[in-house]
């Protein structure tokens, strides 16, 4: 069986020692050491000066636009994972979807313009697949409008958008920690601003807004984080080097084999350093989508529709269409990258997908 993703795990006698100490100082959630020595390790290893860890991305998320105050209408992406735009309605907000680029598939920027209403209070956009959007043009157009920015930047771990971290940009910016992301403890997300009072503001809102064991300075949620998880990030930090290494070349790999008219690849975003967190190809329809899918899984192969459907389509969400997140959700395939994947075994996934091709 080849999944589309597997977690890294770490040596475990570095996790159990971690573990250990846990057990010795009987600290096991409520802002531990652990917690504290992970924020300082990844503001460290990002280069940013402010980083809140929370319990998933979802929450990051939902932190982000009650921070920001946020109300009426978000201008999104139609083409993410569903936490997205749920954490705008599960907010009170209404998504607003504008269509994507059809090349580098983020939302485009030059779209953005004729969606805002006077009821529109922020743009919320995904670096889907961990390529950056067109942060500039999305910048010049929320000052025009004086909106607030907000990116999903879930896949974004790595990724340096001219020389800095991507998540050093936007109002704020959040991201997940799952055990499918190329970093991952477990479980767990981040928020990331420069704006030391929001940083402040959110880092009450993560604990039910205590100021004090009898203050509250937010209304806040439970958005901790645990020193189990963070023990996990912290054993894993010391080896991003090499995953993403590793996973440059199986990308690099996927896309000498892959080299076929009928396949289209994702178009970076220039000035991005990327971190090749999925292997996404794109083929001329939905039928020959679903079967290079179906053959795949015959050979016990699983690769995943990411992001299939457009949210615009679906009824708990539904929008006015978006022609190119439609058709480019019906013809997209993730295929499977993690770093234990050897060539052989993509070696074999892209014959498959060559002789389904050329049938």
């Amino acid at each position: 069986m080849i999944p589309v993703t597997k977690p890294f795990l770490p040596p475990i006698e570095e996790y159990q020692q971690l573990l250990a100490d846990i057990w010795q100082r009987q600290w096991l959630t409520n802002n531990g050491p652990l917690v504290n020595e992970l924020e300082l390790k990844l503001k460290d290893y990002l280069g940013l000066p402010h980083v809140l860890y929370v319990n998933n991305g979802t929450i990051a998320l939902q932190i982000a636009i009650k921070a920001l105050g946020l109300t009426g209408e978000i201008i999104t992406t139609p083409f993410s994972y569903v936490a997205t735009t749920s954490s705008i309605v599960w907010e009170g907000c209404k998504p607003v979807f504008v269509d994507i680029h059809p090349e580098t598939f983020n939302i485009d920027p030059q779209k953005i313009e004729a969606a805002i209403t006077p009821n529109t209070s922020a743009i919320l956009a995904t670096h889907v697949y961990g390529n950056p959007c067109d942060i500039e043009a999305i910048d010049r157009t929320a000052k025009k409008h004086n909106l607030k920015v907000i990116y999903d930047a879930a896949h974004c771990f790595g990724t340096t958008y001219k020389g800095k971290s991507v998540f050093a940009y936007g109002d704020i910016s959040t991201t997940s920690f799952h055990a499918t992301k190329i970093f991952h403890t477990v479980e767990g997300g981040a928020l990331f601003s420069n704006d030391p009072e929001l940083i402040k503001k959110m880092a009450f809102m993560r604990n039910f807004g205590h100021a004090g064991p009898e203050e509250f300075a937010e209304v806040g949620i439970n958005g901790k984080n645990s020193e189990f998880h963070a023990a996990m990030g912290i054993v894993n930090l010391k080896y991003m080097a090499p995953i993403f290494e590793k996973r440059k070349a199986q990308c690099l790999h996927y896309q000498q084999w892959l080299k076929h008219p009928q396949i289209k690849f994702l178009t970076l975003t220039k000035e991005a350093n990327y971190n090749y967190a999925y292997m996404p190809i794109m083929v001329e329809s939905e039928e020959l989508a679903v079967s290079i899918i179906t053959i795949l899984e015959r050979s016990l192969i699983s690769p995943r529709r990411y992001f299939y459907p457009a949210l615009n389509t679906v009824s708990l969400y539904k929008s006015h269409p978006t022609p190119n997140c439609e058709s480019i959700a019906k013809r997209i395939i993730c295929l499977p990258l993690y770093h234990s994947l050897t060539n052989t075994e993509i070696d074999m996934i892209c014959r498959i997908i060559l002789r389904t091709l050329n049938n």
